[in-house]
């Protein structure tokens, strides 16, 4: 994102203010928290849990929306938003925007993904009231000069030029399209070289005003703060906006069904493979069994089956992955490698034999206790942090889970037993798989690269 870009001089003073206190957040204490349900005076809700072991806070939120409520034809206008609602905003010019950051170490990011327009802010519990008005200030009166917009244009133009002869990149736009067709979410969340151009700012102020509204807002927030102030920042920060979002109905999407394949001509060193098909809900009754299927499959890094398979056993490969995705109107497991020209057909012919034999047979018995025991342990891990449990929890309200779903979760994956195992693989992988692979024709492997083309 090109939020990052431009914040690289702000995150570097963060992390000398904070590198010792960052190191301290890391506690196990953090996944065994108590969630409250906070709603403040004038009705904003949050997921919230008091920790007072350092004096930071991290706040995690977001909007209904995302890329899906790019216009036809302007993919990226939340692309555009994410970059610039803190270029300038209410009397503050762009520069004395971040000079207030800066100041104060102050870390705030805005994001949009497929279905959500996210944000992210973390700050010293002595800072929180500028942190929080510098978020108001963002949210409820962007400035959207032309000057920081043709800027920020530049960069996000420059990053899709460079996507051109970026295998990975290639790989993966071909994949959604294959998988989505004409569905939004087909889209680039950056947008297109055809598109990008055609941005102008009644696009961005439209989407700010259609988008950016209490009624779809999630909150997390994790740290040394109580909760009387607490609700006295979010009224102060979001009390503002407007009551209602006037979103574009999407449509539910089946991905498309495998077995498909692309290829990709691209004169780089290695090829690409992006493989993937059709996954499983959220809130269907065997995702915890997906789950734990996917990750004996691909999603257990050095001990999935396919990393045996492909990297250990073959040599192919030198890292292969795979994982489930899910989103509110759709969902697909989606995996990656890279490999030699030569290779390519091994690989992917290594990929698909492994999965249809996962397929048939499903895992053994101890490939699924070690699985449920690795789920159960790394809940810990990923929670470890204040920033993280933040995350975790926007997610679960994002994925419409209960509150006290970090307590179940164990049990809920415990309760996986080989029979449903051995059904999620069959669900998930008994059709075979669309796959796209960019790179040198095999032909072609054996000559040195070329210089990559130039473009437009």
């Amino acid at each position: 994102m090109i939020r990052f870009q431009i914040g690289a001089q702000r995150f570097a003073s963060i992390l000398a203010a904070c590198v010792a206190l960052i190191s301290l957040t890391a506690t196990p204490s953090h996944a065994a928290a108590k969630i409250q349900r906070l709603v403040s005076p004038g009705g904003i809700e949050a997921w919230f849990v008091q920790d007072a072991t350092v004096p930071l806070i991290a706040m995690e939120y977001a909007f209904g929306g995302g890329a899906t409520q790019d216009p036809a034809g302007k993919s990226g206008v939340g692309n555009m938003v994410a970059s610039l609602l803190d270029e300038g905003s209410g009397d503050l010019d762009s520069t004395t925007f971040h000079e207030r950051l800066d100041r104060r170490a102050i870390e705030l990011s805005f994001s949009s993904t497929r279905d959500y327009f996210r944000g992210s802010l973390r700050m010293l519990k002595d800072n929180k009231d500028e942190a929080y008005d510098l978020l108001r200030l963002s949210l409820t009166s962007p400035h959207f000069d032309s000057t920081d917009v043709e800027r920020i244009r530049a960069q996000v133009i420059s990053g899709l030029r460079r996507d051109t002869t970026n295998p990975s990149a290639l790989a993966s736009r071909k994949f959604l399209e294959i998988t989505f067709g004409d569905h939004p979410y087909s889209r680039q969340a950056s947008g297109t070289l055809d598109s990008v151009p055609k941005i102008d700012v009644a696009d961005l102020k439209d989407y700010v005003g259609r988008v950016i509204a209490k009624d779809t807002l999630r909150i997390a927030v994790v740290g040394d703060v109580d909760a009387d102030t607490l609700g006295k920042l979010l009224d102060k920060t979001f009390g503002g906006l407007p009551a209602k979002s006037n979103l574009t109905p999407i449509a539910d999407v089946q991905a498309a069904r495998p077995p498909q394949r692309a290829f990709i001509p691209l004169d780089v060193p290695q090829t690409v493979v992006t493989f993937g098909g059709p996954g499983i809900g959220r809130h269907d009754p065997n995702f915890m069994a997906a789950y734990v299927v996917n990750h004996i499959l691909g999603g257990g890094g050095l001990s999935s089956r396919l990393y045996k398979e492909v990297r250990e056993k073959r040599g192919l490969a030198y890292s292969v992955y795979e994982s489930l995705l899910w989103m509110d109107h759709s969902a697909v497991f989606v995996g990656n490698t890279g490999t030699r020209a030569d290779r390519a057909g091994e690989t992917v012919d290594a990929i698909e034999k492994e999965i249809r034999r996962i397929a048939e047979d499903g895992p053994t018995q101890k490939e699924l206790d070690e699985a449920k025991s690795y789920l159960k342990g790394s809940q810990m891990l990923a929670l470890d942090t204040s920033s993280k449990l933040a995350q975790g929890m926007l997610q679960y309200q994002l994925d419409k889970l209960p509150i006290d779903y970090i307590e179940k979760r164990n049990a809920i994956v415990d309760a996986v037993t080989l029979d449903d195992a051995r059904k999620a693989a069959r669900f998930l992988w008994g059709q075979g798989l669309l796959t796209v692979i960019v790179g040198r024709a095999p032909q072609a492997a054996a000559q040195p690269a070329a210089a990559p083309p130039k473009a437009n």
